[in-house]
Order: structure tokens, then C-alpha cells, then sequence
């Protein structure tokens, strides 16, 4: 039986920052909420892994840290994104601010990627932007109320010290995943 495993930063504190964003789009039509609870700024997406990986992943997780020379810090979170576009909205984010957090999350999922390509994990397919997920566009109906808000709202969410980074395990349910800390690297 294989993991669903993905390695974060989590949002510790700012879920009630997070909710007060999300009401924005209370009621959205085709728009899907995340837990504010579980908010996180994924590093890598590993996907299905055997568990018998796991020791070697956090071996892995500990090098990367270590090569990334990156030590705690602040990371600012605010403003809203999407992917992949504005006129094709799939997913809604909360960003880190430019100069609050953004180059030391860079470098840390840089270090992590090399890692754990090295270990014969998928490399990503697309650039890197620290942001957290706040909710997913299951279809269009609401489309231009997501694009307005997106567009003219910049709101703050919160400081938050990141002093390590988690290795998660996501379980797939009828009412959306459940997240749960498998192992964690301090920085």
C-alpha cells in the first residue's frame, strides 16, 4: 500500500487569516473551498510512495536543508493568484510576498527538487511560486466573481516564522484530503 506523500511548509496559526479571505468567495458558484486548517505552501509533490522510502526521503529532506544553507525565517502572506490563468481559473491562492519569505521558500524547494530527483521522483513540470491554495474552480460558474476578486482585493493573511518543513501524507476522502505530518526537518 503506497503513500500519497507531498513535503510542506504549513500555514501554523494563520487559519482564521486564511478563512477571512476565503469568505470573499462565500457562496461562489463551481468554486471549492480548502480546509483553512490545513493550509500549506507544498515544496514538492512526491505522489504514491512505497513507505519502506520514507527514512530515506527524510535523509533526503535533512540534506536538502542542509544544502540549502537556509535558516528559520519570516514569511509574509498576502495577496491572491490563480492557476493557470485569470481566463482559466483552476485553482485560488494566497501568495508570499515579494522580499517576506518568497527566495528562502525558492531555495529550500529548489534544494528539495534536486534531492528528490535524485532519489528518481518526477521532476516538476512547471516553474515554482510559493503560494498556498485556498480553494479549486470545479467549473466555471462563477468565474467572473473569482476574476474581480483576484484582480482588485490585496489582502494581508499574516507572518508566519518557518522554522521547518514537514513531510505529509495526504488521504484522499469523500469530503476533500486529510493531511498528516509523517516526519519533519527543522531548519
Amino acid at each position: 500500500m503506497t503513500k500519497r506523500l507531498f513535503v510542506s511548509v504549513d500555514l501554523d496559526g494563520l487559519a482564521d487569516a486564511v478563512a477571512a479571505v476565503q469568505n470573499r468567495f462565500d457562496g461562489v458558484s463551481g468554486l471549492r473551498l480548502t480546509d483553512p486548517e490545513q493550509a500549506h505552501v507544498t515544496l514538492k509533490f512526491l505522489g504514491d510512495t512505497d513507505p519502506d522510502r520514507v527514512a530515506d526521503i527524510v535523509s533526503a529532506l535533512e540534506t536538502a536543508v542542509e544544502d540549502s544553507g537556509v535558516d528559520p525565517f519570516e514569511a509574509e502572506f498576502g495577496g491572491l493568484g490563480v492557476f493557470p490563468s485569470l481566463s482559466y481559473v483552476s485553482v485560488v491562492w494566497i501568495g508570499v510576498q515579494d522580499g517576506q519569505g518568497d527566495a528562502e521558500l525558492t531555495v529550500l524547494h529548489e534544494a528539495i527538487e534536486d534531492r528528490t530527483v535524485a532519489m528518481g521522483f518526477d521532476p516538476e513540470d512547471h516553474g515554482f511560486t510559493p503560494h498556498a491554495t485556498i480553494a479549486r474552480m470545479d467549473h466555471a460558474g462563477g468565474k467572473e466573481t473569482v476574476q474581480h476578486v483576484v484582480e482588485n482585493d490585496d489582502p494581508g493573511v499574516g507572518r508566519l516564522r518557518v522554522a521547518e518543513i514537514r513531510l505529509k501524507e495526504s488521504e484522499l476522502g469523500p469530503d476533500g484530503p486529510t493531511y498528516r505530518t509523517v516526519d519533519s526537518v527543522s531548519l
